[in-house]
């Protein structure tokens, strides 16, 4: 039997339309669009199993979120969603598609590290999902890995400048990282900042008894993001591959992108929420009250929010992610109480992305076609998904999100589904919120009640960079 869905009386937004048009789904995926009141339309509705009425509301995309680390160690922790809590909450901030981070352990293989990762999300998410690869060790054997990866759809790969000890690559490791991914049609993805530096400036600041978190964002500049970002980009040049630079922070890296875009190259940028809506003035709250916002790259002074919102209406960042990876205030942030570098670094926020976008667009800091370009099509492409994610269209799978333009919210931890036990955004004010949920085809949230499964969710290999091509 095929199940017919029809969503009727809706304001269809995708990156490229608005228009005002009935949905036909069948079996998952979206069948037809036609007009308001078409007799096709109607015909439709005379034979569906259910309809959904978006009066007044967008029809939207179900949000890819291509940056997330669920069940994720740091620190001597983990971070406090499993797949089973984070898919679910992506699902109430009307993200229908999640892109984790499997890790390879030092020593380890690449295989090993997606094996982890398969087994704590296999049968948890209650939507689809896929991974990037975080290379720890880069090696004659894990660079031939990378080649395997790419052929069965886990088609990024994560390197660090950060972190000496723990993920840290060296110039030569990442240029030859670099040069497998140029061969293989792989991308690499860049955690840009200089942590042989930063190492030296945290060990400078704990002796001159600097411990509070708001030196966390202190320590970790402005200047060695850009300076990492600038050399990663360089060689990206040498090895002939694309590269995409994770969480820009602060203007000056934006810039070594922006300039890097204006020669013609294929760099790409992403920043997070948390650099558009939160300031050092967040890690600077008293009583430890700033651990809550030490994530890295950390949060910059609010003149760099200006430089950011300008990067995403001129297409230099293309992508907004969360980099969700949150920790409870109380026994994990805790963790660094006298000195601020033993703070797990992570924030939440994947159930607050779309809605803080749409603030973005309520505020008139970008469309509303952007909105669904920043955070549904343009990762889609990215990431080799789309388009069957990330847009409304005939073939496409049924991933769909209506939302309510109008309605007031107020964030809280008091009423998120995140498993942590503050919000980043705790008592801010939103206009907009997601009504409706389906991932492919099937009630997620049927007017904010969640109706989903942990299970329901399938995991996607994905194709290469649709901007590549």
């Amino acid at each position: 039997m095929v199940s017919r869905t029809v969503v009727r009386g809706g304001l269809v937004i995708t990156a490229a339309d608005e228009i005002h048009a009935d949905l036909l789904v069948e079996d998952g995926r979206i069948a037809a669009l036609a007009a308001h009141g078409n007799p096709t339309a109607e015909r439709w509705a005379e034979a569906a199993d259910r309809i959904l009425d978006a009066t007044g509301r967008y029809v939207i995309p179900g949000g890819v979120d291509a940056h997330t680390h669920l069940d994720f160690p740091f620190g001597g922790t983990f971070s406090s969603d499993t797949f089973e809590t984070g898919t679910r909450a992506a699902a109430w901030g009307g993200t229908t598609t999640l892109i984790d981070f499997a890790v390879q352990s030092r020593g380890k293989s690449l295989r090993a590290g997606l094996d982890t990762w398969h087994a704590k999300s296999d049968a948890q998410c209650a939507i689809d999902y896929a991974f990037h690869m975080i290379l720890s060790d880069v090696n004659e054997h894990t660079l031939k890995e990378m080649d395997l990866l790419v052929a069965e759809g886990v088609t990024s790969f994560k390197l660090f400048t950060a972190y000496p000890g723990v993920f840290y690559s060296d110039d030569g490791q990442i240029l030859r990282a670099m040069q497998r991914s140029a061969d293989n049609g792989g991308l690499v993805m860049m955690h840009a900042e200089n942590g042989i530096a930063i190492d030296v400036l945290v060990e400078q600041a704990l002796a001159e008894g600097k411990t509070d978190p708001r030196y966390h964002g202190e320590v970790r500049k402005v200047l060695l993001e850009a300076e990492a970002t600038h050399r990663t980009i360089q060689l990206a040049r040498v090895a002939g591959a694309p590269l995409y630079v994770v969480h820009v922070s602060a203007e000056e890296a934006l810039a070594e992108i922006a300039q890097a875009r204006d020669k013609g190259l294929n760099v790409f940028g992403e920043t997070c929420p948390q650099y558009l809506f939160l300031s050092t003035d967040n890690l600077a709250e008293p009583d430890f009250g700033g651990a809550k916002y030490v994530c890295s790259t950390p949060l910059r002074p609010r003149e760099h929010q200006e430089a950011l919102w300008r990067g995403l209406r001129t297409n230099d960042l293309q992508v907004v992610s969360t980099d969700h990876c949150p920790f409870c205030f109380q026994g994990q942030k805790e963790l660094g109480r006298g000195d601020f570098s033993k703070i797990p670094n992570g924030m939440p926020g994947v159930e607050n992305r779309m809605d803080l976008l749409h603030q973005a667009v309520v505020e008139g800091r970008i469309s509303r076609r952007r909105w669904i370009e920043i955070a549904c099509a343009t990762p889609a492409r990215m990431f080799g998904l789309y388009p069957k994610k990330g847009t409304i269209a005939p073939g496409a799978d049924a991933d769909l999100v209506i939302y309510d333009p109008t309605v007031r919210q107020t964030l809280s931890a008091e009423t998120h589904h995140m498993n942590v036990d503050y919000s980043a955004y705790e008592g801010k004010q939103l206009t907009g919120q997601v009504e409706t949920v389906l991932s492919r085809g099937e009630l997620v949230i049927d007017r904010r009640k969640f109706t989903g499964h942990a299970g329901h969710g399938q995991y996607i290999p994905r194709g290469t960079c649709q901007y590549l091509n």
